[in-house]
């Protein structure tokens, strides 16, 4: 597994997406993304490949905590218990996200881009990353250094990464 994960580092986007593409045809599964601080990043790198409405129908850009519980269900007392960047709710959003759009993989992302919305318990830099379907969910806590445009574009390449490694590693199917 080391040595995939190394060599999954050194792709580049627009690869990373292209394997993804293979891997989904492979196992005849359908992906979506709920994103947040990525706002739509996930989708546009999987949509620069041709062909992947085979696999890629929706996306889901919920930037705000009322979009979050209005298109993805995620209930607004996990919101105010936990915040928007936390477990919880990322595992929340690719639950829903995958039962809104009848997906069998998916993956989430909210997290604080920056430069300002940081907290001592959640700086500026901090990504939860959560993949999975409607009926499980893994969840990573992450936490990128740099400004705004480097955070989120370390969130969408580890968030494809994530979900090429889901397929790999739980040989998921759509059957």
């Amino acid at each position: 597994m080391a040595h995939r994960a190394a060599s999954l580092a050194n792709l580049d986007l627009i690869t990373l997406a292209e394997r993804l593409g293979r891997r989904c045809r492979e196992h005849g599964l359908s992906v979506t993304a709920a994103e947040s601080c990525t706002g739509g990043g996930v989708a546009s790198a999987i949509t620069a490949v041709a062909g992947s409405s085979d696999y890629f129908e929706t996306g889901y850009v919920t930037y705000s905590n009322a979009a979050k519980s209005r298109l993805l269900g995620v209930p607004e007392s996990t919101i105010a218990q936990h915040g928007a960047v936390s477990r919880e709710v990322v595992e929340a959003m690719v639950a829903g996200a995958c039962r809104e759009s009848g997906a069998g993989l998916g993956v989430a992302i909210s997290g604080v881009a920056g430069p300002d919305g940081g907290s001592p318990d959640k700086p500026v830099g901090t990504v939860w990353l959560a993949w999975g379907n409607a009926e499980q969910q893994q969840a990573e806590r992450l936490h990128y250094p740099g400004d705004r445009r480097a955070v989120r574009e370390r969130a969408v390449r580890d968030a494809i990464v994530g979900l090429i490694r889901h397929i790999e590693t739980t040989h998921i199917d759509a059957t």
